[in-house]
């Protein structure tokens, strides 16, 4: 059955929550310094008011997808609608940095029910191919699109209103969702759903939220027994619970389909966008504002021609997969992401906006062209009944790339930046942003000298790091060929290959 006009509306209202929660997920990082100032919090609290939104959203994606498989995707949807809107009502009015990080807490339930939802459902109202694959195309590229102008709603925002403005923005749009749902969205669920598994979800909550827990605090104070315990501690609940899942008749992840080469290869060409995306962007937000000392209006300015380009990279994926083979389009979204990264690792502290710009946009629109291929190919991998599990895990990937991204390349960056800073105060040894706060307290010409030595300390860290970013793409975009080669274009049926890539992709 071909999607009719009921089903394209109906798309358009599942992109507004997805193109709110990416909002929401890079929105923040400019309102930090108002926050501070306003609820005096301490360096834990403020530290769990960052982390505790994408904690919660990573450990409650698997497990609220296949809750949506049960209840129902849009009962889920609303439900989560619901909550996401109270959560940013009391976020922005928070009297204490408290009862800021509950709330940011309450936010990451709301989203972990929304993501999967959205792309459970599109998986449910587009049966036909093609049309199934522009629709994940509109949804990633409403996605992209709000990663890059989250930092622009931000500093547009904070240019004239309160730190608290930023959360208000998600009232009209959770409202919309909540009265336009039932009238364009369909429901559906697994119609033999099998036992909740609440054991299941402790173990996947248990694996997630440690791992990514240590591997973020690695990035931001080093190697640690804490961390390094969290990470094991989170592995080995992993194990157990795919141990778990290959026992159970109803699973709540059937862990049986990493067995296909196709699948777990899509899903590492997701994971690997995700890591390069947002481990960049720690680079390029602080550039804007510590070395080129851009406003946080004009530093969001930059983020658009990005945006465009991940749209357009997006609205371009469904057509190149029905000429060229999926994995081919893969390699060349990952070569081109990596060609950006190759420009980014060449800027220096004169400020090269030109090569800032050309370098983000081939950035953003080769990893958004993986991203949508290789969520689609995440997706169809499902059985209808238990899209929203698929879904759940397709997002927890996401959510792992961030993390990895950040505590990776970050700590290649920190490395190189403490590196070149030798000598310097110990808060200017931390971030550039201590460091220019350290020089402001300095008589001159010291303070002007210990600036210029770190920026130029950060943008060879950002060097370093941004070449590795370039050269984990570039691997991957070697291996993505050869992994997807069972995947036919769509336009071109092959009897037997597209029988093979049937049962390689089940």
């Amino acid at each position: 059955m071909k999607a009719g006009r009921k089903q394209w509306v109906g798309l358009a209202v599942l992109v507004l929550p997805v193109l709110l929660i990416s909002v929401d997920l890079h929105v923040l990082s400019y309102a930090l310094p108002f926050i501070s100032a306003s609820l005096a919090p301490s360096g834990s609290q403020l530290l769990w008011i960052i982390d505790i939104y994408p904690f919660m959203l990573a450990g409650l994606l698997l497990p609220m997808g296949t809750l949506g498989d049960r209840v129902g995707r849009r009962r889920l949807l609303m439900a989560g609608a619901a909550a996401f809107g109270a959560a940013s009502a009391v976020a922005a009015f928070s009297p204490s940095a408290d009862m800021l990080i509950v709330t940011r807490a309450l936010l990451g339930v709301g989203g972990a029910t929304l993501m999967p939802s959205t792309l459970s459902l599109i998986r449910n109202m587009f049966h036909d191919d093609g049309r199934r694959r522009v629709a994940i195309a509109i949804w990633t590229g409403a996605f992209a699109g709000g990663a890059m102008l989250g930092p622009l709603m931000g500093g547009a925002l904070l240019e004239h209103f309160w730190w608290g403005s930023v959360f208000l923005v998600n009232l009209p749009v959770m409202a919309l969702l909540l009265i336009l749902a039932p009238l364009l969205l369909p429901e559906s669920r697994d119609p033999r759903p099998g036992r909740f598994d609440l054991l299941g979800v402790a173990l996947s909550l248990g694996a997630i939220l440690p791992t990514i827990y240590g591997i973020q605090h690695i990035a931001q104070d080093g190697l640690g027994w804490t961390p390094v315990v969290a990470i094991v501690a989170g592995l080995a609940m992993g194990a157990a619970f795919v141990g778990r899942q290959r026992s159970m008749a109803d699973p709540m992840l059937d862990v049986r389909l990493f067995g296909s080469r196709a699948f777990t290869a899509a899903i590492g060409a997701n994971t690997l966008g995700v890591f390069a995306m947002v481990g960049s962007s720690l680079f390029t937000t602080q550039y804007l504002q510590m070395v080129m000392d851009a406003r946080p209006l004009v530093a969001g300015l930059y983020a658009l021609p990005s945006a465009g380009m991940a749209m357009l990279a997006a609205g371009l994926a469904p057509v190149l997969v029905r000429k060229v083979r999926p994995g081919l389009v893969v390699c060349a979204g990952l070569l081109v992401g990596a060609s950006g990264f190759a420009l980014l690792s060449r800027l220096d502290v004169t400020g090269q906006s030109g090569l800032l710009i050309a370098g983000i946009m081939l950035m953003a629109g080769g990893v958004t062209l993986v991203l949508t291929v290789s969520s689609d190919l995440i997706i169809a991998t499902a059985p209808p009944e238990r899209a929203g599990s698929v879904a759940g895990l397709s997002q927890v990937a996401t959510e792992f790339g961030g993390a990895l991204g950040i505590s990776l390349l970050g700590s290649i960056g920190t490395a190189v930046y403490r590196a070149h800073l030798t000598g310097a105060p110990a808060p200017a040894l931390d971030t550039l942003g201590g460091a220019l706060e350290s020089a402001r307290h300095l008589p001159e010409p010291a303070g002007t000298a210990l600036a210029a030595a770190a920026r130029e300390a950060f943008t060879q860290g950002q060097h370093y790091a941004m070449i590795a970013a370039a050269v984990a793409l570039v691997l991957m975009a070697l291996v993505a060929p050869v992994m997807l080669r069972a995947v036919r274009q769509a336009d071109r049926p092959h009897p037997r290959l597209n029988h093979s890539a049937r049962h390689e992709m089940h």
